[in-house]
């Protein structure tokens, strides 16, 4: 467990389990974009009911690393996404880059680490409140 702003965190695998969202009062679900989709498991959890907790959602894509397709990226994987489970309200959304492995050899990577730091603590902040 990680401790900061006084919260604690659970990291879960939804590839091994799915937990009870109930007891938790503040969640942030990741998720990946591979072959132009987001992840089946993160669509599976999206269909829960968040009314009773603050919900942050991400994505990780490697246009959203890149300026000239972050828009498009965004709008794909975060607006229309969601736009699918009006029971979701997220409190804070967001688009990172990614990076892209094949046979071994990383084929690109843009993954910028201190825009998700930045990202982190202001959920951080906002989710101590």
């Amino acid at each position: 467990m990680i401790k900061k702003f006084n919260l604690e965190v659970n990291l879960v695998n939804l590839r091994e389990e799915t937990p009870k969202i109930e007891q938790y009062k503040n969640i942030v679900l990741g998720a990946g974009v591979r072959a132009g989709r987001v992840y089946g498991n993160t669509l599976k959890f999206l269909k829960q009911n968040f009314e009773n907790s603050s919900m942050a959602f991400f994505i990780c894509c490697g246009g959203a690393g890149d300026q000239k397709t972050y828009d498009a990226s965004y709008e794909k994987y975060i607006t229309n996404v969601l736009a699918k489970y009006p029971n979701v309200k997220p409190v804070a959304t967001e688009a990172f880059g990614g990076r892209m492995k094949m046979f071994g050899k990383t084929l690109f990577d843009n993954v910028d680490l201190a825009k998700a730091q930045v990202w982190a603590e202001t959920l951080g902040k906002k989710f101590a409140n």
